[in-house]
């Protein structure tokens, strides 16, 4: 199991973080999605099949892209 927060500017309203957890919560893998409004970034717990890279190209698909 893994833990990883990422900054994602876009994030401006509760709409916005029920969206990225309810998206990136439906990813096989995925154990726990906390999006914060306040903070703009989500802390994600996964295990595989779920991984970085397919979580951050998820969270661009919907228009919340991860600050590098």
């Amino acid at each position: 199991m893994k833990t990883v927060t990422y900054t994602i500017p876009n994030i401006s309203c509760n709409h916005c973080v029920h969206t990225i957890n309810m998206e990136v919560g439906e990813l096989d893998g995925v154990q726990n999605v906390e999006a914060d409004a306040d903070t703009k970034q989500a802390t994600i717990t996964f295990q595989n099949p779920a991984n970085e890279a397919g979580i951050k190209t998820l969270l661009a698909q919907i228009n919340y892209p991860v600050k590098e």
